[in-house]
């Protein structure tokens, strides 16, 4: 995997990062090759493909995940990309996390409640946006499960709904797979495997048992919603060096996500629409303005960055060298 680091020039351009751009679904694949996207053609032949970052789909962390954390400042390994020690550090600024003895040098993870399918041979996971969870759901799992994180020496604070934290030094070394790997596929193959992974993995036991009689989920069944029946474990990290700061802002476009994930060619085509008639229009215009801009398009293996060229010899010559057709470029991610 090659993974270039961002230079940062005196007048930051415009920065858009857009996950899912391509997808290995065949069906989203050809769905996209046959749209019209004039906004994303325009920019193509106006900015000069640089950046690559060079992947598999078989990585715990994909590209714009990786992307992410370079943006942010954050050490990067596979699978150990510590965003819930960011999140962490954010509400202690607020006030807002007191709980809790401080370490200097603490971890952090993201833990997410969501539903695992049993299927015939294999179980698959649902998309946790899709489960609907309310906030008092959300608060009532929490403390339901919190003593039982506890007795392994997990803390566990609400973050959001839908999202907790979780602290303990296991997550300074447990590489992870994020959740857009895992979503819609075979948990068996995303599970942790490091040596404090056994521990995680029996946590979801128990709490699939503990789970089975909650009554949040009886209710969530007679709303007719899926029961929470596991949780996911991701963002693992010891939190960054003080005076760890972004080394740049990105614009970060989920739309295309969603779709991709539930592998919806019609979705994916009416969010590419959107898209292009949209944050890639006012690239556009930026862009015929004088502005510098810059857009990362990521895939389910790799990334790439176009970015507006300065003048001087190397962007004369540089624009003089056929750009890769829209599908070329795609292809690559």
């Amino acid at each position: 995997m090659l993974i270039v680091a961002f230079l940062i020039p005196d007048n930051p351009a415009m920065h858009a990062l857009i996950p899912f751009a391509a997808t290995l679904d065949a069906t989203c694949r050809q769905c996209q090759s046959e749209l019209k996207l004039p906004q994303l053609e325009r920019l193509l032949s106006a900015l000069t493909p640089g950046l690559t970052d060079q992947g598999d789909e078989f990585s715990l962390t994909p590209p714009h995940e990786r992307l992410q954390a370079q943006c942010a400042g954050l050490t990067l390994h596979d699978g150990l990309v510590p965003f819930a020690s960011g999140a962490a550090r954010a509400l202690r600024a607020q006030g807002l996390l007191l709980a809790g003895t401080v370490a200097a040098r603490e971890a952090w993870a993201f833990v997410t409640p969501c539903h695992w399918q049993l299927g015939q041979d294999h179980v698959s996971m649902s998309d946790p946006e899709a489960l609907e969870l309310s906030e008092s759901h959300c608060l009532e799992l929490l403390r339901t499960m919190q003593p039982y994180f506890a007795e392994d020496g997990i803390e566990l604070f609400h973050l959001r709904r839908g999202t907790w934290l979780a602290r303990s030094g296991l997550f300074s070394d447990l590489p992870c797979a994020s959740l857009d790997r895992v979503v819609g596929r075979d948990v068996g193959d995303w599970l942790p495997r490091s040596a404090g992974a056994s521990l995680i993995r029996r946590l979801q036991s128990e709490m699939q048992m503990l789970l089975y009689t909650s009554p949040v989920n009886a209710e969530r069944e007679r709303l007719g919603l899926l029961p929470v029946n596991s949780f996911w474990v991701s963002g693992c990290g010891p939190a960054p060096a003080s005076g760890v700061e972004p080394s740049e802002q990105a614009v970060i476009n989920t739309s295309l996500r969603r779709a991709a994930l539930h592998r919806d060619s019609h979705a994916y085509a009416e969010a590419w629409r959107a898209l292009d008639g949209g944050l890639l229009a006012e690239l556009n215009r930026r862009l015929q303005a004088g502005a510098p801009v810059r857009l990362s398009l990521c895939g389910e293996r790799s990334c790439i960055t176009l970015a507006s060229a300065a003048g001087g010899f190397l962007s004369r010559v540089m624009r003089r060298i056929r750009p890769p057709s829209r599908q070329q470029l795609l292809d690559r991610l």
